[in-house]
């Protein structure tokens, strides 16, 4: 049989995802979303960090945190990996209630290879990567050669981040 590859597909980029969930066993709903991420099609693992303990961002009356980071290999475009996130977020019963509630499962796109995006619902960079050790940390487990987009390197973002009681737990 002949096959002809075409040039027409889509170029594969390398985008890393934050995971957080503080709700109904917070480290099983990492290794469930990890699992959903890497079946969804269009969508390929690269890489997942430790999992991490963090204190709450938002109010304080809540569960503390467990967090990690993956790398995918992905053809989806930003927004169809936005949707494709959410869809995961919801049927692991996110309910979006206020802003830095407790949640069983929290899904951002990080980076997107090098790219600069800014719209309605969506801005990658992601906002407070650079201030979050949550992030900040299990992203350079797994990509410590990273340069975030108009931020510099991981390495040095790192410098300037203390760890504020994240602790590593696999």
């Amino acid at each position: 049989m002949h096959t002809t590859m075409h040039n027409s597909t889509p170029e594969t980029i390398i985008a890393y995802i934050g995971l957080g969930s503080n709700l109904q066993n917070p480290s099983e709903q990492i290794h469930s979303a990890r699992a959903a991420i890497a079946v969804v099609a269009g969508i390929e693992e690269q890489g997942f960090s430790s999992l991490y303990h963090s204190a709450p961002m938002g109010p304080q009356d809540q569960p503390d945190y467990v967090n990690a980071v993956m790398a995918v290999a992905t053809d989806l475009s930003p927004i169809e990996l936005l949707r494709a996130l959410q869809a995961i977020e919801n049927s692991h019963g996110r309910v979006r209630g206020e802003r830095w509630g407790a949640r069983t499962l929290d899904l951002d796109i990080l980076l997107y290879g090098d790219q600069v995006i800014e719209l309605p619902d969506l801005t990658v960079p992601h906002i407070g990567l650079t201030e979050r050790a949550f992030v900040l940390y299990p992203l350079y487990e797994i990509a410590p050669q990273l340069i975030i987009p108009n931020k510099g390197r991981l390495v040095d973002l790192l410098k300037n981040c203390p760890l504020a009681g994240l602790t590593r737990l696999t």
